[in-house]
């Protein structure tokens, strides 16, 4: 039988949109059904065998669409396969080494008992939303810190379980 995976995701400018895009075309490529939602808007889980939850980081705090997702399924989320992404640091360091997850992540991995959680770079590009992405790009702090194969290894680790 397919299984049926949800990619939802809290993002603010797009980056995290995304990557969770790219990971649902991974699943898909590994013979799954894998569609990548807001996750503002997705109503329920129990249409989907395994859930993935992404977002992106600001000011060390998951994005609040994220956030706000886990909580209010936490019980669905418990009852199935669990991974969790954040995206966010703006340099290379997310793609040079393992970095942990920020408390509030961390805190909902244990909670959820998540499969596994990565942080990958972020992307912030002139025409981000908001006073602090400006000043940011203003500094030539921004760019694009996203490693597409680091991220196509991760989902295809997760087809691979979710096949077996």
């Amino acid at each position: 039988m397919m299984k049926n995976v949800l990619i939802a995701y809290g993002t603010t400018n797009g980056s995290t949109a995304e990557i969770a895009e790219f990971v649902a075309e991974v699943l898909r490529g590994d013979g799954l059904r894998a569609e990548a939602l807001p996750a503002r808007s997705v109503s329920g889980v129990a249409s989907y065998d395994a859930v993935v939850v992404g977002g992106g980081l600001y000011a060390g705090r998951w994005h609040k669409d994220a956030r706000r997702f886990v909580r209010h399924h936490r019980k669905a989320l418990s009852e199935r396969p669990l991974w969790l992404f954040s995206s966010g640091p703006l340099d290379p360091s997310a793609s040079e080494r393992d970095l942990p997850p920020v408390p509030g992540v961390k805190k909902a991995m244990t909670g959820l008992d998540a499969t596994d959680h990565v942080t990958f770079g972020g992307c912030l590009k002139e025409g981000a939303k908001g006073w602090v992405a400006w000043m940011i790009i203003r500094n030539g702090k921004g760019g694009d810190f996203r490693d597409f194969e680091r991220i196509e290894a991760w989902a295809a680790r997760i087809g691979r379980e979710l096949r077996s």
